[in-house]
């Protein structure tokens, strides 16, 4: 495989090196892990549907949510595939990174490595380039405001925003850009601080008339209802 950006190393990992293991369960697609070169070394894992990709979502801490295609293959939705950038096991560090506000320096680097060098490979390696409206930015918590931040700033890549239980770091511009991508919000009942920042989001974007979805489900921060929520986000924005 040819190198295609300065952050691509020419290696697939095995899981003696330390890539995830498979998710327990039967699983017909394959997982692919990577190790860049950005930032001292980042992983990103690739979630290989069965058959050709209809439509990609790009996510943060992917070490988590790449694992989220075994769900997929359970529900009745096109074909998608997963690129999950993992996220740093530092909270602070992860959030500056996912966060435009703590520190612009750090957030705009990591927003280059996810946006032009991941998705450039993504391409290249696998052969998918799929258009705009075929595309998803998806993140929970910390990884919301992220999906958030990334889906306004980049409308053109992304065309779907999915945001579960999103923090407060990052809050809607008193001027929303345009155009505006699809987003689709969940929260938990029994989490009112998250709850509380996706109705804001819902409510801002609605204001600036995007096409919003805003689900409240019970369930506590970083319960089953993401999980569950993924496949009814991806029906959504690609159809079934």
């Amino acid at each position: 495989m040819k190198k295609q950006a300065s952050n691509h190393v020419n290696r697939k990992l095995s899981e003696s090196d330390g890539a995830p293991a498979k998710p327990t369960g039967t699983v017909s697609g394959e997982f692919v892990t990577e190790m860049f070169e950005y930032d001292g070394g980042r992983q990103v894992t690739v979630y290989v549907p069965p058959d050709l990709p209809e439509a990609i979502v790009f996510a943060g801490d992917g070490q988590g949510i790449s694992k989220w295609g075994r769900l997929l293959e359970k529900a009745d939705v096109p074909s998608t595939m997963i690129v999950g950038v993992h996220g740093l096991t530092d909270e602070m560090l992860r959030l500056h990174e996912y966060s435009p506000g703590f520190e612009p320096e750090r957030f705009a680097a990591h927003e280059k490595f996810f946006v032009e060098d991941v998705r450039r490979w993504a391409e290249s390696r696998f052969g998918v380039a799929l258009p705009t409206e075929r595309t998803a930015m998806l993140g929970v918590s910390a990884g919301g405001e992220l999906a958030l931040a990334l889906g306004l700033r980049h409308p053109h890549v992304y065309g779907a925003v999915f945001c579960a239980s999103p923090g407060g770091g990052y809050k809607p511009p008193g001027v929303m850009p345009s155009p505006l991508p699809r987003t689709y919000l969940v929260a938990g009942t029994q989490e009112p601080f998250f709850l509380e920042n996706a109705r804001r989001w819902a409510d801002a974007l609605r204001d600036a008339d995007a096409d919003v979805v805003m689900n409240e489900r019970a369930g506590s921060h970083g319960g089953a209802f993401w999980r569950e929520e993924f496949p009814l986000m991806v029906a959504w924005a690609f159809g079934r």
